[in-house]
């Protein structure tokens, strides 16, 4: 219990620390890169105040001012800091429009994410809008393909949903998946749970997407969760 407790100390105190650089950071939109930079900060400071230690093994080195669509496996909440931590250049969340709600995380997470309400056909026509003003900002994009993190806790991989998919060849970006092996050991959803160790990220070669047209998009889809089920089946590292 106390392992939970401390988990949200450290996700929200360092928010309250940095609070009046926080709200100049997204007061214009192309100071945005200033937020990320804390942003990952911050998850640097709830990763390692967790005990949890990324190895990372990258299969590619992004380039710099490049546009892409990181998607990855989602079994904890921890997912979105390892992400922050694993990625250096600017890129937005896709997340659920609920998260919002969280105090005071809600307030960045409103402003600076993407936001989706899954029922909603409108909701999800935004995302491809928004997504749109962001990339041609220079930004990257981050979507958890599965949509949310699987019920069941046995499961290897969830499904994938088509958005992410659609959203990569309408812009030709590539894809860039990673694996997050340990986050559902270190912090899943069960609460009397976790612990701190190791958190193995395989960061793959990114699939590009420029001549693929939309009736591709199942393909693509199929291709990026067979790399990501692949590599959770047999771990390279």
């Amino acid at each position: 219990m106390f392992y939970r407790i401390w988990f949200y100390v450290l996700v929200t105190l360092p928010i309250i620390v940095l609070l009046p650089i926080l709200l100049v950071s997204i007061s214009r939109q192309n100071w945005y890169p200033l937020f990320f930079r804390l942003a990952r900060f911050w998850a640097k400071i709830i990763l390692f105040g967790m005990g949890f230690y990324p190895k990372i093994k990258r299969d590619v080195v992004y380039e710099k001012g490049k546009s892409y669509l990181f998607v990855a496996n989602h079994t904890s909440m921890t997912d979105i800091m390892l992400m922050l931590y694993v990625t250096k250049s600017p890129f937005v969340f896709v997340g659920k429009a609920e998260l919002a709600k969280i105090p005071l995380f809600g307030f960045f997470y409103k402003r600076t994410c993407i936001l989706v309400d899954r029922d909603n056909p409108r909701s999800r026509h935004n995302v491809f809008i928004e997504a749109q003003h962001r990339l041609q900002r220079g930004l990257s994009v981050c979507i958890f393909p599965e949509g949310g993190v699987p019920e069941n806790e046995e499961m290897l991989l969830n499904e994938f949903k088509d958005g992410a998919f659609r959203l990569a060849i309408e812009h030709r970006i590539p894809i860039a998946p990673m694996t997050f092996h340990d986050n559902k050991k270190r912090f899943s959803y069960t609460f009397f749970s976790g612990g701190p160790g190791i958190m193995r990220v395989r960061v793959h070669e990114t699939i590009p997407t420029r001549i693929l047209e939309m009736e591709d998009k199942r393909m693509l889809k199929n291709q990026t969760r067979e790399i990501i089920l692949k590599e959770l089946s047999n771990p390279s590292l």
